[in-house]
């Protein structure tokens, strides 16, 4: 799959001249891995946290959104330089650089997430179609299984034309959100101030931010980013290197810029909808698709969340697919077809409904699963970007390794205190 993306890349969208300077028009080949990367921070695990924050705390966590956000800007930015300074993606400089037998276990460890992350974006779309069409989960199960399969046959074609298609459902989900939030008319003073001061107003408030940000850094889309941006455009020069390096920081700000707008626009139409009217106990994605009509008085409302929900489930249920191949081939230099993909990152899906598993609680799981996957992408990305002999001219500064390095620190302790907390039930 690795050397499609890249063949099919640097044919359909690489354009640089003899002198390394990229065509006036080439700007656009660069804008897209982000949006794709965007994908998982838009998925039905921020459904559940953002929605239970807004309802139970009102505008209170904003900032805890806010600050994710930024943090995912800088380790996508730190995926997409790793990508383009070495021209392989994370997985595979691990399998280069680390030895064999920890390789087969980064191998494992990652498939292991990658099912689990595609186990709810899976579930958050058939329940999408059970809660917009009366589809039972099995049937939106398969519906969604075909619908995806059918998206990722249009691979075939350039991947440039599944990142169009992506992007058009993410930017289909922002515009929802963002009707919502102009129906469900936010107050702007309490709203800002949840957005700007930081603070908790119970350990219950620390553990949903710990959640908020533990559906937010997906290690997924972090080796899936890094692929995405490995020679996607030829490079002629350290120079040319570092002009491109500037088109792909901007790519990230956009993609995660519209990411965190879906997200605050989430929690804050939670928080006016549900905390203000005294619902608190809202804390399900059915929940909020039954009583936001009533309480909005606009039909309309549940009808767009509905289709935000199915959306995100879809995109983020193909970004997961085709990360799941990227995995794969990196650490273990194997490829499967991406029908055959497709169909056993369905099994655990349809087992669940099944055996009648609450789609909530296998949503937690999932999300309990992905923190144990975070330090293994997290902290081989600081290190390698922080090494000049794998990294060149685009090494980080000292200052970037600093910043990145409290970061993964926060990212991991936050993710170890969501562990305890859901085993010990504290």
């Amino acid at each position: 799959m690795l050397r499609t993306i890249s063949d099919s890349a640097i044919r359909d969208q690489a354009a640089s001249t003899l002198s390394g300077k990229p065509r006036r028009w080439s700007w656009t080949a660069f804008f897209g891995p982000a949006l794709i990367a965007a994908v998982a921070y838009i998925d039905p695990g921020n459904f559940a946290t953002n929605i239970e924050a807004g309802s139970r705390y009102g505008y209170t966590l904003l900032w805890v959104v806010l600050a994710a956000n930024l943090m995912a800007m800088l380790i996508q930015t730190l995926s997409a330089r790793l990508g383009l300074a070495t021209g392989q993606n994370l997985p595979q400089v691990i399998r280069a650089r680390y030895p064999r037998p920890l390789v087969w276990c980064y191998w494992v460890q990652a498939e292991i997430v990658a099912i689990a992350t595609d186990l709810a974006e899976f579930l958050g779309a058939a329940l999408a179609f059970h809660l917009l069409f009366g589809l039972s989960l099995m049937e939106g199960a398969l519906l969604t299984g075909t619908i995806t399969y059918l998206a990722l046959h249009l691979y075939r074609y350039g991947f440039r034309l599944m990142e169009i298609l992506i992007g058009a459902m993410i930017l289909a989900v922002a515009g929802g959100f963002i009707l919502e939030l102009v129906l469900s008319r936010p107050e702007p003073a309490p709203l800002l101030k949840g957005l700007l001061i930081p603070g908790f107003p119970d350990g219950y408030a620390l553990y949903l931010a710990a959640g908020i940000l533990g559906a937010t850094v997906m290690p997924h889309v972090i080796y899936l980013h890094s692929a995405l941006s490995q020679q996607r455009i030829q490079v002629k020069d350290d120079a040319h290197r570092l002009r491109l390096m500037r088109y792909y920081r901007l790519d990230v700000i956009l993609g995660m810029a519209i990411a965190g707008l879906v997200n605050l626009s989430m929690l804050a139409m939670a928080a006016a909808v549900f905390h203000a009217t005294g619902r608190l106990d809202v804390a399900t994605i059915s929940d909020s698709y039954l009583l936001l009509a009533p309480v909005v008085g606009q039909v309309t409302a549940s009808h767009v969340f509905g289709l935000a929900l199915l959306l995100a489930g879809l995109s983020s249920s193909i970004v997961g697919t085709l990360s799941g191949q990227v995995i794969m081939q990196g650490f273990v230099n194997v490829s499967i077809p991406l029908w055959l993909r497709r169909l056993v990152t369905m099994l655990p899906a349809l087992a669940v409904i099944m055996l009648g598993i609450s789609e909530q609680k296998a949503l937690v799981a999932s999300q309990v699963i992905l923190s144990f996957g975070i330090p293994f992408a997290l902290v081989p990305l600081l290190c390698f970007t922080a090494n000049r002999q794998i990294m060149g001219n685009l090494v980080n500064r000292k200052s970037v390794t600093g910043v990145g390095t409290v970061v993964c620190t926060l990212i991991v302790a936050l993710n170890v205190y969501v562990l305890f907390s859901t085993f010990t039930g504290h």
